[in-house]
């Protein structure tokens, strides 16, 4: 899995996080997006990699601006997963 952090300006309240987060839902297979218009950043958790000219681009037309994508592996911290 991977965690993608993407830092975008314009997002101004939590209507413009719902628009962010429907935009990625529709047009990539994610298993959960969060955005935060204050920390003007959003996380993505995926299965699999994300193009990242393709999600800018589908940002981008929303009238919002990614300004970095920063992808790394991701594992799920839990209590189960203790021990592995």
């Amino acid at each position: 899995m991977y965690k993608i952090t993407l830092k975008i300006d314009g997002m101004m309240c939590g209507m413009c996080e719902a628009h962010i987060n429907d935009t990625v839902r529709n047009k990539f297979n994610v298993k959960k997006v969060s955005s935060s218009h204050s920390k003007g950043i959003s996380q993505i958790i995926s299965v699999t990699e994300i193009d990242e000219d393709l999600l800018r681009r589908a940002i981008d037309e929303t009238g919002y601006t990614v300004t970095s994508i920063k992808s790394e592996p991701y594992e799920k911290k839990g209590f189960f997963s203790f021990g592995k």
